[in-house]
Protein backbone atom coordinates (compact mmCIF):
# COMPACT_ATOMS: atom_id res chain seq x y z
CA UNK A 1 0.00 0.00 0.00
CA UNK A 2 3.04 2.39 0.91
CA UNK A 3 4.31 1.70 -2.97
CA UNK A 4 0.72 2.40 -4.06
CA UNK A 5 0.41 5.66 -2.17
CA UNK A 6 3.96 6.95 -3.37
CA UNK A 7 3.20 5.89 -6.90
CA UNK A 8 0.50 8.36 -7.08
CA UNK A 9 2.44 11.03 -5.84
CA UNK A 10 4.40 11.14 -9.04
CA UNK A 11 1.07 11.91 -11.41
CA UNK A 12 1.14 15.81 -10.49
CA UNK A 13 2.31 17.27 -14.66
CA UNK A 14 0.21 17.09 -17.23
CA UNK A 15 0.48 13.55 -19.58
CA UNK A 16 0.90 14.10 -23.24
CA UNK A 17 -0.42 11.15 -24.63
CA UNK A 18 -3.78 12.53 -22.94
CA UNK A 19 -3.69 15.16 -25.22
CA UNK A 20 -3.06 13.36 -28.60
CA UNK A 21 -5.83 11.10 -27.73
CA UNK A 22 -7.83 13.88 -27.09
CA UNK A 23 -6.87 15.40 -30.00
CA UNK A 24 -7.42 12.55 -32.10
CA UNK A 25 -10.36 11.69 -30.44
CA UNK A 26 -12.48 15.40 -31.60
CA UNK A 27 -11.20 14.73 -35.10
CA UNK A 28 -12.45 11.60 -35.21
CA UNK A 29 -15.86 13.03 -34.27
CA UNK A 30 -15.61 15.03 -37.20
CA UNK A 31 -14.83 12.53 -40.16
CA UNK A 32 -17.47 10.35 -38.23
CA UNK A 33 -19.85 13.01 -38.02
CA UNK A 34 -19.10 14.20 -41.38
CA UNK A 35 -20.33 10.74 -42.25
CA UNK A 36 -23.41 10.36 -41.32
CA UNK A 37 -25.50 11.91 -44.35
CA UNK A 38 -24.06 9.27 -46.07
CA UNK A 39 -24.32 6.32 -43.83
CA UNK A 40 -27.10 3.74 -44.15
CA UNK A 41 -29.30 2.39 -41.09
CA UNK A 42 -29.08 5.85 -38.71
CA UNK A 43 -31.28 8.91 -39.07
CA UNK A 44 -29.27 12.50 -39.89
CA UNK A 45 -30.21 15.66 -39.95
CA UNK A 46 -29.59 16.28 -43.62
CA UNK A 47 -29.08 12.90 -45.75
CA UNK A 48 -27.61 12.37 -48.99
CA UNK A 49 -30.07 10.22 -51.28
CA UNK A 50 -27.15 7.51 -52.07
CA UNK A 51 -25.57 6.27 -49.00
CA UNK A 52 -22.56 4.23 -47.93
CA UNK A 53 -22.50 0.81 -46.36
CA UNK A 54 -18.41 1.31 -46.28
CA UNK A 55 -19.08 4.41 -44.47
CA UNK A 56 -21.76 3.13 -42.03
CA UNK A 57 -19.24 0.60 -40.92
CA UNK A 58 -16.27 2.79 -40.28
CA UNK A 59 -18.97 5.15 -38.22
CA UNK A 60 -20.13 1.92 -36.85
CA UNK A 61 -16.39 1.29 -35.03
CA UNK A 62 -16.13 4.53 -34.68
CA UNK A 63 -19.17 4.90 -32.61
CA UNK A 64 -18.21 1.93 -30.43
CA UNK A 65 -15.51 4.14 -28.29
CA UNK A 66 -15.62 7.43 -30.03
CA UNK A 67 -17.26 9.15 -26.78
CA UNK A 68 -16.17 6.77 -24.05
CA UNK A 69 -12.68 7.64 -24.58
CA UNK A 70 -13.87 11.30 -24.54
CA UNK A 71 -15.11 10.79 -21.31
CA UNK A 72 -12.60 8.72 -20.09
CA UNK A 73 -10.44 11.74 -20.81
CA UNK A 74 -12.69 14.66 -19.16
CA UNK A 75 -12.20 12.44 -16.19
CA UNK A 76 -8.23 12.28 -16.09
CA UNK A 77 -9.19 16.13 -16.60
CA UNK A 78 -11.10 16.71 -13.45
CA UNK A 79 -8.16 15.68 -11.46
CA UNK A 80 -5.55 17.84 -12.90
CA UNK A 81 -7.38 20.90 -12.48
CA UNK A 82 -8.43 19.84 -8.86
CA UNK A 83 -4.63 19.57 -8.06
CA UNK A 84 -4.69 23.21 -8.09
CA UNK A 85 -8.37 24.16 -7.32
CA UNK A 86 -10.44 23.52 -4.53
CA UNK A 87 -14.24 21.84 -5.03
CA UNK A 88 -16.18 25.10 -5.34
CA UNK A 89 -13.25 26.54 -7.75
CA UNK A 90 -13.48 23.71 -10.09
CA UNK A 91 -17.36 23.60 -9.64
CA UNK A 92 -17.17 27.52 -10.72
CA UNK A 93 -14.59 26.60 -13.44
CA UNK A 94 -16.87 24.22 -14.73
CA UNK A 95 -20.02 26.67 -14.61
CA UNK A 96 -17.80 29.10 -17.10
CA UNK A 97 -15.90 26.69 -19.64
CA UNK A 98 -18.65 24.04 -19.79
CA UNK A 99 -22.33 25.68 -18.89
CA UNK A 100 -21.37 29.12 -20.72
CA UNK A 101 -20.34 27.97 -23.91
CA UNK A 102 -22.84 25.21 -24.14
CA UNK A 103 -25.83 28.29 -23.28
CA UNK A 104 -23.85 29.96 -26.09
CA UNK A 105 -23.87 27.25 -28.19
CA UNK A 106 -27.66 26.32 -27.89
CA UNK A 107 -29.02 29.99 -28.51
CA UNK A 108 -25.89 30.91 -31.37
CA UNK A 109 -23.65 27.91 -33.00
CA UNK A 110 -26.79 24.90 -33.23
CA UNK A 111 -29.76 27.15 -34.07
CA UNK A 112 -28.23 26.86 -38.06
CA UNK A 113 -28.16 23.87 -38.26
CA UNK A 114 -31.96 23.08 -37.04
CA UNK A 115 -32.41 25.75 -39.55
CA UNK A 116 -30.92 23.97 -42.79
CA UNK A 117 -32.76 20.83 -41.50
CA UNK A 118 -36.05 22.81 -41.14
CA UNK A 119 -35.50 24.31 -44.89
CA UNK A 120 -34.92 20.67 -46.15
CA UNK A 121 -38.16 18.96 -44.98
CA UNK A 122 -40.19 22.21 -46.62
CA UNK A 123 -39.92 25.35 -44.04
CA UNK A 124 -39.70 28.31 -46.84
CA UNK A 125 -38.65 31.24 -44.68
CA UNK A 126 -35.34 33.17 -44.12
CA UNK A 127 -33.16 32.63 -40.96
CA UNK A 128 -34.40 35.75 -39.25
CA UNK A 129 -38.36 34.10 -39.95
CA UNK A 130 -37.32 30.96 -38.31
CA UNK A 131 -35.11 32.21 -35.22
CA UNK A 132 -37.69 33.33 -33.13
CA UNK A 133 -39.40 30.05 -32.92
CA UNK A 134 -36.35 28.51 -30.77
CA UNK A 135 -37.87 30.25 -28.26
CA UNK A 136 -41.32 28.85 -28.75
CA UNK A 137 -41.79 25.18 -30.29
CA UNK A 138 -39.98 23.34 -27.34
CA UNK A 139 -37.44 20.90 -27.27
CA UNK A 140 -35.86 19.07 -30.52
CA UNK A 141 -37.42 17.25 -32.65
CA UNK A 142 -40.95 18.32 -32.53
CA UNK A 143 -39.62 21.76 -31.02
CA UNK A 144 -36.63 23.70 -32.74
CA UNK A 145 -34.98 24.17 -29.05
CA UNK A 146 -31.91 21.85 -29.03
CA UNK A 147 -27.97 21.17 -27.53
CA UNK A 148 -27.37 18.59 -30.51
CA UNK A 149 -24.01 17.36 -30.62
CA UNK A 150 -23.52 19.76 -27.76
CA UNK A 151 -25.14 17.31 -25.40
CA UNK A 152 -21.32 15.90 -24.61
CA UNK A 153 -20.82 19.16 -22.92
CA UNK A 154 -24.27 18.96 -20.77
CA UNK A 155 -23.65 15.58 -19.85
CA UNK A 156 -20.00 16.60 -18.91
CA UNK A 157 -21.25 19.89 -16.72
CA UNK A 158 -23.81 17.50 -14.97
CA UNK A 159 -20.73 14.88 -14.26
CA UNK A 160 -18.87 17.18 -12.85
CA UNK A 161 -20.77 19.21 -10.23
CA UNK A 162 -22.63 16.19 -9.27
CA UNK A 163 -19.62 14.37 -8.49
CA UNK A 164 -17.48 17.00 -6.94
CA UNK A 165 -17.19 16.13 -3.70
CA UNK A 166 -16.24 12.93 -4.25
CA UNK A 167 -13.67 13.80 -6.62
CA UNK A 168 -12.55 16.04 -4.08
CA UNK A 169 -12.84 13.30 -1.40
CA UNK A 170 -10.84 10.63 -3.62
CA UNK A 171 -7.74 13.49 -3.51
CA UNK A 172 -7.03 13.48 -0.33
CA UNK A 173 -7.15 11.59 3.44
CA UNK A 174 -9.14 8.07 2.96
CA UNK A 175 -10.19 9.20 -0.33
CA UNK A 176 -6.63 8.78 -1.66
CA UNK A 177 -6.48 5.51 0.50
CA UNK A 178 -8.95 4.01 -1.33
CA UNK A 179 -7.83 5.23 -5.06
CA UNK A 180 -4.75 3.51 -3.57
CA UNK A 181 -6.52 0.15 -3.43
CA UNK A 182 -7.19 0.65 -6.61
CA UNK A 183 -3.91 -0.62 -7.19
CA UNK A 184 -4.57 -4.42 -6.50
CA UNK A 185 -6.38 -4.71 -9.28
CA UNK A 186 -3.28 -3.40 -11.52
CA UNK A 187 -1.82 -6.46 -11.41
CA UNK A 188 -1.93 -9.07 -13.72
CA UNK A 189 -4.94 -8.78 -15.72
CA UNK A 190 -7.09 -7.69 -13.20
CA UNK A 191 -7.23 -4.32 -14.57
CA UNK A 192 -10.31 -5.85 -16.78
CA UNK A 193 -12.28 -6.15 -13.58
CA UNK A 194 -12.65 -2.49 -13.88
CA UNK A 195 -15.35 -2.76 -17.15
CA UNK A 196 -17.52 -5.20 -15.26
CA UNK A 197 -20.31 -2.92 -13.38
CA UNK A 198 -20.70 -0.73 -16.50
CA UNK A 199 -21.28 -3.39 -19.16
CA UNK A 200 -23.61 -5.27 -16.18
CA UNK A 201 -25.83 -1.95 -15.78
CA UNK A 202 -25.37 -0.79 -19.88
CA UNK A 203 -26.89 -4.27 -20.89
CA UNK A 204 -29.44 -4.29 -18.29
CA UNK A 205 -30.82 -0.71 -19.08
CA UNK A 206 -29.82 -1.13 -23.35
CA UNK A 207 -33.87 -1.60 -24.19
CA UNK A 208 -35.71 -0.18 -20.89
CA UNK A 209 -33.64 3.04 -21.57
CA UNK A 210 -32.76 3.79 -25.09
CA UNK A 211 -30.49 6.47 -26.50
CA UNK A 212 -31.74 9.88 -26.39
CA UNK A 213 -28.80 12.17 -25.45
CA UNK A 214 -31.36 14.60 -23.83
CA UNK A 215 -30.45 14.12 -20.10
CA UNK A 216 -33.86 13.66 -18.78
CA UNK A 217 -34.82 9.95 -20.20
CA UNK A 218 -31.40 8.71 -20.85
CA UNK A 219 -30.86 6.62 -18.22
CA UNK A 220 -29.35 3.72 -19.65
CA UNK A 221 -26.68 5.54 -21.36
CA UNK A 222 -26.23 8.50 -18.20
CA UNK A 223 -24.63 6.05 -15.77
CA UNK A 224 -23.13 4.15 -18.95
CA UNK A 225 -20.74 7.48 -19.59
CA UNK A 226 -20.51 8.15 -15.75
CA UNK A 227 -18.41 5.20 -15.60
CA UNK A 228 -15.98 6.03 -17.89
CA UNK A 229 -15.39 9.19 -16.07
CA UNK A 230 -15.19 8.10 -12.92
CA UNK A 231 -12.42 5.00 -14.65
CA UNK A 232 -10.93 7.94 -16.14
CA UNK A 233 -10.35 9.62 -12.52
CA UNK A 234 -9.32 6.70 -10.40
CA UNK A 235 -6.58 5.57 -13.29
CA UNK A 236 -4.77 9.32 -13.70
CA UNK A 237 -4.72 9.20 -9.85
CA UNK A 238 -3.43 6.00 -9.36
CA UNK A 239 -0.64 5.79 -11.92
CA UNK A 240 -0.62 1.94 -11.25
CA UNK A 241 -3.81 1.57 -13.30
CA UNK A 242 -2.63 3.50 -16.16
CA UNK A 243 0.53 1.54 -16.22
CA UNK A 244 -1.69 -1.53 -16.31
CA UNK A 245 -3.38 -0.52 -19.26
CA UNK A 246 -0.20 -0.01 -20.79
CA UNK A 247 1.37 -3.19 -20.34
CA UNK A 248 -2.02 -5.23 -21.48
CA UNK A 249 -2.23 -2.76 -24.78
CA UNK A 250 -2.10 -6.04 -27.50
CA UNK A 251 -4.53 -7.50 -24.90
CA UNK A 252 -7.18 -5.00 -24.89
CA UNK A 253 -6.67 -4.77 -28.92
CA UNK A 254 -7.03 -8.20 -29.14
CA UNK A 255 -9.57 -8.41 -27.01
CA UNK A 256 -11.41 -5.28 -28.75
CA UNK A 257 -10.65 -7.22 -32.42
CA UNK A 258 -12.20 -10.05 -31.49
CA UNK A 259 -15.78 -8.90 -29.69
CA UNK A 260 -16.14 -6.34 -32.71
CA UNK A 261 -15.60 -9.61 -34.62
CA UNK A 262 -18.56 -11.06 -33.27
CA UNK A 263 -20.51 -8.40 -33.22
CA UNK A 264 -19.92 -7.56 -37.12
CA UNK A 265 -20.34 -11.02 -38.04
CA UNK A 266 -23.91 -10.95 -36.65
CA UNK A 267 -24.85 -7.73 -38.04
CA UNK A 268 -23.35 -8.83 -41.54
CA UNK A 269 -25.37 -12.14 -41.46
CA UNK A 270 -28.16 -10.61 -39.92
CA UNK A 271 -27.79 -13.08 -37.09
CA UNK A 272 -28.22 -10.98 -34.60
CA UNK A 273 -31.16 -12.00 -31.45
CA UNK A 274 -33.90 -9.68 -32.49
CA UNK A 275 -33.49 -10.92 -36.53
CA UNK A 276 -33.78 -15.06 -35.54
CA UNK A 277 -35.26 -15.15 -32.26
CA UNK A 278 -38.88 -15.15 -31.88
CA UNK A 279 -38.98 -13.58 -28.16
CA UNK A 280 -35.74 -12.12 -28.49
CA UNK A 281 -36.30 -9.59 -25.45
CA UNK A 282 -36.59 -12.19 -23.37
CA UNK A 283 -33.65 -14.44 -24.49
CA UNK A 284 -30.30 -14.50 -22.87
CA UNK A 285 -28.84 -14.54 -26.08
CA UNK A 286 -30.35 -10.83 -26.50
CA UNK A 287 -28.66 -9.59 -23.43
CA UNK A 288 -25.44 -11.70 -24.01
CA UNK A 289 -24.74 -10.08 -27.23
CA UNK A 290 -25.35 -6.33 -26.19
CA UNK A 291 -22.51 -6.75 -23.32
CA UNK A 292 -20.50 -7.54 -26.21
CA UNK A 293 -21.31 -3.98 -27.20
CA UNK A 294 -20.44 -2.82 -23.84
CA UNK A 295 -17.53 -5.28 -23.50
CA UNK A 296 -15.71 -3.54 -26.74
CA UNK A 297 -16.64 0.01 -25.98
CA UNK A 298 -13.98 -0.96 -23.04
CA UNK A 299 -11.36 -2.72 -25.23
CA UNK A 300 -11.03 -0.11 -27.58
CA UNK A 301 -10.29 2.46 -25.10
CA UNK A 302 -8.21 0.41 -23.15
CA UNK A 303 -6.25 0.40 -26.08
CA UNK A 304 -6.14 3.32 -26.76
CA UNK A 305 -4.91 4.30 -23.69
CA UNK A 306 -2.27 1.65 -23.45
CA UNK A 307 -1.02 2.25 -27.15
CA UNK A 308 -1.22 5.96 -26.54
CA UNK A 309 0.64 5.68 -23.07
CA UNK A 310 3.52 4.07 -24.89
CA UNK A 311 3.58 5.70 -28.37
CA UNK A 312 2.42 9.13 -27.83
CA UNK A 313 3.68 10.77 -24.42
CA UNK A 314 5.91 12.84 -26.71
CA UNK A 315 5.58 16.78 -26.68
CA UNK A 316 5.90 19.02 -29.75
CA UNK A 317 5.71 22.58 -29.64
CA UNK A 318 2.17 22.98 -31.56
CA UNK A 319 0.32 20.52 -29.13
CA UNK A 320 -0.18 23.63 -26.92
CA UNK A 321 -1.81 25.28 -30.29
CA UNK A 322 -3.64 22.55 -30.78
CA UNK A 323 -4.91 21.49 -27.46
CA UNK A 324 -6.68 25.17 -27.11
CA UNK A 325 -8.39 24.94 -30.32
CA UNK A 326 -9.62 21.49 -29.54
CA UNK A 327 -13.02 22.27 -27.51
CA UNK A 328 -13.90 25.42 -29.71
CA UNK A 329 -13.39 22.85 -32.95
CA UNK A 330 -15.82 20.31 -31.23
CA UNK A 331 -18.27 23.40 -30.20
CA UNK A 332 -18.23 24.13 -34.43
CA UNK A 333 -17.66 21.35 -36.61
CA UNK A 334 -20.96 20.05 -36.82
CA UNK A 335 -22.98 23.70 -37.58
CA UNK A 336 -20.00 24.21 -40.47
CA UNK A 337 -20.63 20.33 -41.75
CA UNK A 338 -24.40 20.51 -42.06
CA UNK A 339 -23.88 23.78 -44.11
CA UNK A 340 -21.91 22.46 -46.22
CA UNK A 341 -23.71 18.96 -46.45
CA UNK A 342 -27.04 20.96 -46.83
CA UNK A 343 -25.50 22.38 -50.70
CA UNK A 344 -23.31 19.47 -51.41
CA UNK A 345 -26.44 17.05 -51.34
CA UNK A 346 -27.64 18.15 -54.77
CA UNK A 347 -24.46 17.43 -56.52
CA UNK A 348 -24.24 14.93 -58.93
CA UNK A 349 -21.29 13.38 -57.55
CA UNK A 350 -19.95 10.15 -55.71
CA UNK A 351 -20.55 9.20 -52.07
CA UNK A 352 -16.75 9.15 -51.35
CA UNK A 353 -16.20 12.40 -53.00
CA UNK A 354 -19.23 14.01 -51.34
CA UNK A 355 -17.52 12.49 -48.12
CA UNK A 356 -14.27 13.59 -48.34
CA UNK A 357 -15.03 17.30 -49.58
CA UNK A 358 -17.76 17.37 -46.77
CA UNK A 359 -14.68 16.35 -44.14
CA UNK A 360 -12.11 18.53 -45.21
CA UNK A 361 -13.77 21.59 -46.36
CA UNK A 362 -15.44 22.01 -42.58
CA UNK A 363 -11.69 20.98 -41.07
CA UNK A 364 -10.74 23.93 -42.66
CA UNK A 365 -13.52 26.41 -41.86
CA UNK A 366 -13.39 24.99 -38.41
CA UNK A 367 -9.71 25.63 -38.01
CA UNK A 368 -10.00 29.42 -39.95
CA UNK A 369 -12.64 30.48 -37.89
CA UNK A 370 -10.89 29.38 -34.18
CA UNK A 371 -8.09 31.10 -35.91
CA UNK A 372 -9.36 34.15 -37.16
CA UNK A 373 -12.49 34.96 -35.12
CA UNK A 374 -12.45 33.34 -31.95
CA UNK A 375 -8.83 33.20 -30.81
CA UNK A 376 -7.44 36.36 -30.74
CA UNK A 377 -10.22 38.04 -28.80
CA UNK A 378 -11.32 38.05 -25.07
CA UNK A 379 -15.05 37.97 -25.95
CA UNK A 380 -15.23 35.22 -28.30
CA UNK A 381 -12.76 33.32 -25.66
CA UNK A 382 -14.55 33.77 -23.05
CA UNK A 383 -17.83 32.01 -24.99
CA UNK A 384 -15.82 29.42 -26.14
CA UNK A 385 -14.70 28.43 -22.48
CA UNK A 386 -11.31 29.04 -23.43
CA UNK A 387 -8.57 30.89 -20.76
CA UNK A 388 -7.60 34.38 -21.19
CA UNK A 389 -4.42 34.60 -22.88
CA UNK A 390 -2.50 35.98 -19.82
CA UNK A 391 -3.31 32.52 -18.51
CA UNK A 392 -1.93 30.57 -20.39
CA UNK A 393 1.35 28.86 -19.12
CA UNK A 394 3.18 26.81 -21.96
CA UNK A 395 3.20 23.82 -19.21
CA UNK A 396 -0.95 23.64 -19.05
CA UNK A 397 -2.58 23.27 -22.14
CA UNK A 398 -6.29 23.70 -21.76
CA UNK A 399 -8.71 20.54 -22.04
CA UNK A 400 -12.44 20.55 -21.57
Amino acid sequence: MNTSLQSMNITTGRQAYLDWLRILSILGVLFFHSAMPFVTEWEWHIKNNETSRILMEFNFWLSRFRMPLLFFISGTVSYFLLQRKSGFQFIGLRFRRLLLPLIFGMFVIVPPQVYLERVNQGFTGNYFDFYPSIFSTGPYPNGNMSWHHLWFIAYLFVFDVICAPLFVWLMKGWGKKFTAWFGLIAKAKWIYTMAIPSIILYTALYFRFPETNNLINDWGRIFYWLFFLLAGFICIANPLLMESLQRNRKLSLAMALISFGIITYFRWNNSEPWEIIKDWKFSMWTYLYISLWGLTAWMWMFAAIGYGKQYLNKRHSVLIYINQAVYPFYILHQTIIVIVVFYIVKWQEAVLTKYLFTALVSLFFSIAIYHLLIRPYKLTRFLFGMKPKSKISPDVSRKL
